[in-house]
């Protein structure tokens, strides 16, 4: 079973600031919705879709989601091999989620139904 890079997340203090950063930087077509204070990134060129969000008063980031058909089964084997849990499983009205450590810190996301 392969688990493809499906979805990356940028979030920071200023969403705004990043989405015309990164319009002007790539070229990226960026819809914002500022009624969730999230932006969509439409794939380009055959890479994947992503977002752009705020990070509420914490540091920013980027993450990265993987597919996963079994999210609750791969988590389960990220902390198995000495990874921990950030967020359990999670519906979303249009996905289902999940974010790990790694064995360093990484955050890497979960998801299913993209």
């Amino acid at each position: 079973m392969s688990h493809p890079v499906i979805h990356f997340e940028i979030s920071g203090k200023d969403r705004p600031a990043l989405n015309a950063y990164y319009e002007k930087l790539f070229g990226w077509e960026i819809h914002d919705n500022t009624e969730v204070n999230y932006s969509m990134v439409s794939g380009q060129e055959g890479g994947i879709a992503g977002g752009i969000g705020d990070s509420m008063g914490g540091p920013g980031h980027v993450t990265f989601y993987v597919g996963a058909e079994d999210i609750q089964a791969t988590l389960d084997k990220a902390v198995e091999l000495g990874g921990t849990v950030v967020m359990p499983v999670t519906e979303l009205p249009m996905v289902t989620i999940a974010l790990f450590a790694d064995i360093e810190g990484h955050i890497v996301g979960l998801v299913t139904g993209m």
